[in-house]
């Protein structure tokens, strides 16, 4: 196991998400800090965009990062989805300042237990909801794909999710066990980083990962995007993949831009391309 600290600034991988959120179509429905946990943290609010028009549309549960420690929901990327035919849940969660870590990852399954519960109400396809996140976000899609639903309770499916998209995504908690600008925040031990760190769980299946990585980042967030393509196999990370030109900031601004990767990408992640 490597014991290499991230080879990336701190406020590289504290502001990937942030960036420039494209504006929203004529005539969007946006449903602002919907309560998932009724009566619980501040955090535990999403924002749900609706196309203004026809219904049952594919929905997108967008998971913001920024180290487990700072981030909002305010800063994805909902518009161009919208206009292509998409629902967009952006879900917060509470931070490692508000609740240790891993309660974040408890959190975004709330919230998707949640959206799956309101579909009727809002008029979304519950069977077809993919999940997207950048960096810490795409740590959170990769843990809610490995979920054992019915664990969580009977009722559920074996699994809610049709897939996800990991952009810079964290697979291997170790190096952040000895990354001292996270470390005093996240407080890993050597099992906890066995517990939390999907790249040593059993690969999920009938939901795909697409792991992507900017071709300009480190060798660490290159190494992470990989490794868990090496060890889930090509069945369930069919796309591992680096968009060049691209660092830890940039690569995410695909997600915005129709035609970029990242976007044909989730596209595809909801059967649409």
């Amino acid at each position: 196991m490597s014991k290499r600290a991230l080879l990336v600034p701190a406020h590289l991988l504290v502001l990937g998400i942030l960036f420039a959120a494209a504006p929203l179509p004529e005539g969007t429905r946006a449903l602002r800090d919907l309560e998932y946990v009724p009566g619980g943290h501040e955090r535990h609010k999403l924002d749900l965009y609706l196309p203004g028009t026809g219904s049952n549309w594919p929905l997108i549960v967008a998971v913001h990062g920024g180290a487990w420690t700072t981030g909002s929901k305010q800063s994805e990327p909902a518009g161009p989805f919208v206009a292509r035919g998409f629902a967009v849940a952006s879900i917060n969660y509470r931070l490692s300042q508000h609740a240790i870590f891993p309660a974040q990852i408890e959190d975004c399954k709330a919230a998707v237990r949640w959206l799956r519960a309101n579909a009727p109400k809002y008029g979304y396809d519950a069977k077809r909801v993919g999940a997207i996140g950048g960096s810490a976000g795409g740590h959170l899609v990769a843990m809610m794909l490995s979920c054992r639903w019915k664990q969580v309770a009977q009722d559920l499916p074996t699994q809610l999710l049709v897939g996800g998209l990991s952009i810079s995504g964290l697979f291997d908690l170790e190096p952040l066990r000895h990354a001292p600008f996270l470390q005093p925040d996240l407080k890993l031990t050597p099992g906890s980083v066995a517990r939390l760190s999907p790249a040593f769980f059993p690969r999920p299946r009938n939901a795909p990962l697409y792991s992507v990585a900017g071709g300009d980042e480190s060798e660490e967030f290159i190494r992470q995007a990989r490794l868990i393509r090496d060890v889930w196999g090509p069945t369930a990370v069919p796309v591992c993949e680096t968009v060049s030109a691209a660092n830890h900031l940039t690569v995410l601004t695909g997600l915005a831009d129709p035609e970029g990767r990242l976007h044909e990408l989730a596209l595809r992640l909801l059967g649409l391309r």
